[in-house]
C-alpha cells in the first residue's frame, strides 16, 4: 500500500463510521413517515397472516394458524417488487468546494443523501449500484457500508454514467451541482432517456452560488481547467449572475420535463431530511402510497 493509500484508508477509518451513522439516522426519521415497500402479490417469502375473505378458495386457507382460533386465515406471499436503483454523484473538482455560508462541501452533502436514501432503499429490499462501470450491486444491510467505502474510495467522473453500462428500466438518481455547459448535461440526459430510464436530478448548491454574497473586487478561482475571474465590483454583477443562475435551473428543469425525469434543487446549508423524503418519494413511488 502506497503513503498516500493508506492515508486515505486511516482518514477512511474514521470519517467513514460517523457518516453512516449520520446518515442511517436520518434515514430512520425519514422512513417513519412512509410505509414499507412490501405488498401482496406472487412469491416465495411469507409476508402474512389475513382474515380470509369471501372469494378466497379453499387452497389458500392455513389450516394450521386457522386452528388456533375461530377464525380461517390465509397466508399471503410478499411481493418480489425489488428493482434496480442506480445511485451517481458528481466527482470533479468543482463538488469539493465550500463557502464561509455552508458547514460541508457539496460532495459531503451529496454523499450524505446518496448513503441515506441508500439506507431507506436497502432496507425495503432493494438493489442497488453505484454508477461506476463494473461495480455489483449492493443489497441488505452490509451492502450500505459496502457501498459507502465504495464511494469513499472511489472519487467518481462529473461525466453521467453512460448509458450502455446501465440496466433497462432501472431508476437513476443523480446529484450534482449542475453548473456544467447546459449543452453538455442536456445530451448526457437524453442518453440515458433513450435506454430507457426513469430519473430524478438533485442540483446540489452551497448558499453562496445562489446569494453570491461577496462585495468590492473579488478574484474567483476556477476550480476544472478554467481562467480565473477578477471582477471589480461583485455588486455589480449579483443580479446578471441570479440571472444566468436561473436560466441554467429553468433549462435543466425543462430538459429533465421533456424526458419524464424529476428535478429538484438542494442547498447544503438547510435539513437533509426534506430533500431525501422528496427523492426517496420520487424513486419509488409505490412505498410512498403505502401498501396496497
Amino acid at each position: 500500500m502506497t503513503l498516500s493509500n493508506l492515508d486515505r484508508a486511516e482518514s477512511l477509518a474514521h470519517t467513514l463510521p460517523p457518516l453512516l451513522v449520520a446518515a442511517e439516522l436520518v434515514a430512520r426519521t425519514v422512513a417513519q413517515g412512509v410505509h414499507g415497500r412490501r405488498r401482496s402479490g406472487q412469491g416465495d417469502s411469507f409476508w402474512q397472516f389475513r382474515p380470509a375473505t369471501q372469494g378466497d378458495a379453499a387452497n389458500r386457507i392455513d389450516w394450521r394458524q386457522s386452528a388456533r382460533g375461530e377464525r380461517l386465515y390465509v397466508r399471503e406471499a410478499e411481493l418480489e417488487a425489488a428493482q434496480t436503483i442506480v445511485l451517481w454523484r458528481d466527482g470533479g473538482a468543482r463538488i469539493g468546494w465550500r463557502s464561509h455560508l455552508a458547514t460541508q462541501t457539496k460532495r459531503d452533502r451529496a454523499d450524505f443523501l446518496l448513503l441515506a436514501l441508500a439506507a431507506l432503499l436497502l432496507r425495503g429490499g432493494e438493489k442497488l449500484r453505484l454508477g461506476v462501470a463494473g461495480l455489483p450491486e449492493f443489497r441488505g444491510r452490509l451492502g450500505l457500508r459496502h457501498l459507502a467505502q465504495t464511494l469513499a474510495n472511489d472519487p467518481g467522473s462529473d461525466a453521467l454514467p453512460e448509458p450502455e453500462r446501465l440496466p433497462r428500466h432501472a431508476s437513476v438518481v443523480l446529484i450534482g451541482d449542475m453548473l456544467g455547459p447546459i449543452a453538455q448535461i442536456a445530451a448526457e440526459l437524453r442518453a440515458l432517456a433513450s435506454i430507457p430510464v426513469r430519473a430524478i436530478v438533485v442540483q446540489l448548491l452551497d448558499p453562496a452560488e445562489i446569494a453570491l454574497p461577496y462585495d468590492g473586487r473579488v478574484r474567483f478561482e476556477a476550480m476544472e481547467g478554467a481562467a480565473n475571474t477578477l471582477v471589480p465590483n461583485v455588486a455589480l454583477v449579483r443580479e446578471a449572475y441570479a440571472a444566468r443562475l436561473e436560466a441554467q435551473r429553468s433549462a435543466i428543469a425543462a430538459v429533465c420535463a421533456s424526458h419524464g425525469f424529476g428535478f429538484q434543487t438542494h442547498r447544503t446549508d438547510t435539513r437533509p431530511e426534506t430533500a431525501l423524503l422528496a427523492l426517496y418519494n420520487a424513486i419509488a413511488p409505490d412505498t410512498a402510497r403505502g401498501h396496497r
